[in-house]
């Protein structure tokens, strides 16, 4: 625990003071089945190879609404403590489509029992499309929506630290480092100087949770993700959900000040999971006529590699 303090408590101490503007990564209610898309030290860490794919639509019947896609994979490599993993995160916000490729790489230091401490590094980029032709204009000949942007290319890189036992995980990561800016290079302002369009912040994420077992049939997790970025609200999601009969999870979520969330999941086989969440929200724009809440589709299916078959190792479902 001493080792765990002063590695991870220094970095809280470096990503918390710092105040906040610019826009966010996507959001996910069901962030704890599909950890490696932001935290890559979480790769390789259910000790398996896993894949999942997640799709959520947000704000239903807002036109433009943002909607996400992900993919990701990863798996251990025993001997070597090494974990590797991919992702791939498609998210469309009117005008903008952004997909984000990634690789990660996590090794593990076991600090004596079942307790083991990751880190991670992701190596990616960015390639975003920006519709400004089909938009609306005050100004019918206002020449700076002339050209879209088409397929601008911009690599990033990323990092993680993630604690974890059997029960207990704790992680700290920040999945792009390197800020993008993104230009009208066709709009000029009073000065001569181009605007600015829109600029890719860091976002840096902290999460943590507890398994306890109620009864022999039944476990429960809290568990907590808070995400902070530039011109942005800190954004903090506390969720409670339970595990029956290593089957069937029911839960709930709140994202403070924006929404509150009913998640359910089946193992529908040992190694095939199906998640969902809908999202009801409760800021203003829910009292409108247009939007109908967020919903998310996951699914998430385990299998054993060479590696672990050979060391005798179990595949069983595992709440984190």
């Amino acid at each position: 625990m001493k080792l765990i303090k002063k590695l991870i408590i220094p970095l809280l101490l470096y990503i918390i003071p710092i105040t906040a503007e610019g826009q966010q990564d996507a959001q996910f209610t069901q962030y704890m089945y599909n950890t490696s898309s932001i935290n890559p030290a979480y790769s390789g860490s259910r000790g398996m190879m896993s894949f999942s794919a997640l799709h959520r639509q947000q704000w239903l019947s807002v036109e433009g609404a943002p909607t996400t896609q992900t993919f990701t994979f990863d798996t251990f490599l025993n001997k070597k403590n090494v974990g590797l993993g991919f992702s791939v995160v498609n998210d469309k916000i009117n005008p903008t489509t952004e997909t984000y490729f990634s690789a990660d790489f996590s090794y593990t230091i076991p600090i004596g029992g079942n307790r083991k401490l990751s880190f991670g590094t992701k190596i990616g980029a960015q390639v975003i499309n920006v519709d400004l032709i089909n938009l609306s204009r005050e100004t019918i000949n206002d020449t700076a929506y002339d050209t879209n942007i088409e397929n601008r290319f911009n690599p990033n890189i990323g990092a993680g630290v993630y604690y974890h036992t059997n029960r207990f995980y704790m992680g700290i990561s920040i999945p792009n480092l390197l800020e993008t800016e993104y230009f009208d290079q066709n709009s000029i302002s009073e000065d001569g100087s181009t605007e600015l369009l829109a600029k890719e912040r860091v976002n840096y994420y902290l999460i943590t949770g507890h398994t306890f077992d109620l009864n022999h049939n039944t476990k429960f997790k809290p568990a907590l993700l808070t995400k902070l970025v530039y011109g942005a609200p800190l954004q903090i999601d506390l969720s409670a959900n339970f595990l029956f009969y290593e089957k069937f999870t029911v839960g709930a979520a709140y994202r403070w000040s924006a929404a509150v969330s009913g998640i359910v999941g089946f193992q529908i086989f040992k190694n095939l999971m199906l998640g969902l969440a809908f999202d009801y929200e409760t800021t203003e724009l829910s009292k409108t006529q247009f939007n109908n809440g967020s919903y998310e589709f996951l699914l998430r299916f385990d299998l054993l590699n060479k590696l672990a078959r050979k060391s005798g190792r179990m595949l069983t479902p595992r709440f984190f």
